[in-house]
């Protein structure tokens, strides 16, 4: 009768854990691609946040385009305006408009985080730092620039490392 013998693991002289990927290369610089495009779309708009913040909080003013102006009764192109009391009537407000886009831009940047989070199989933390970057100015540069260049490598360090399904 012949014995089983169990399957020959290939042996690490060096002692490190194979790097595995939750998916293919080309799956992981898809995410990566959407992720470049987020990181700099979602920072972008928060610089516009903050532009917006600062204009309403520390001058009272909001961005509007079109309607009336309400002391004169003139036509408003665009530009900032008084927001107590109201200074366009019937106007665009730009500035709310700045600040919802900025919300559903977070959530779909959220998506992308997730995305090359998990096809990477990076650590939790590396996903809060990730998510940080769209609600902090200018960390979304940064840490796609970081993020970025950190895939590259891995990817090009391990090319066995991608799974096929």
């Amino acid at each position: 009768m012949i014995e089983p013998k169990p399957a020959i693991q290939p042996s690490n002289p060096t002692g490190a854990k194979k790097r595995r990927f939750g998916g293919t290369e080309a799956q992981i610089r898809s995410a990566l691609k959407f992720y470049k495009v987020m990181a700099y779309l979602t920072g972008a708009m928060l610089l516009l946040l903050c532009a917006e913040l600062v204009a309403r909080y520390g001058f009272g003013q909001y961005l509007f385009a079109g309607g009336t102006d309400a002391l004169t009764g003139q036509p408003f192109g665009f530009g900032f305006a008084q927001a107590e009391p109201k200074g366009v009537l019937g106007g665009f407000n730009v500035s709310v408009t700045v600040l919802i886009v900025h919300g559903w831009m977070y959530v779909v940047y959220l998506m992308s985080n997730f995305r090359l989070w998990t096809l990477m199989r990076w650590p939790f933390a590396k996903m809060i730092l990730l998510a940080l970057g769209g609600v902090v100015p200018l960390l979304s540069f940064i840490v796609e620039k970081k993020f970025h260049a950190e895939v590259e490598a891995e990817l090009a360090a391990n090319p066995q490392a991608a799974s096929r399904y």
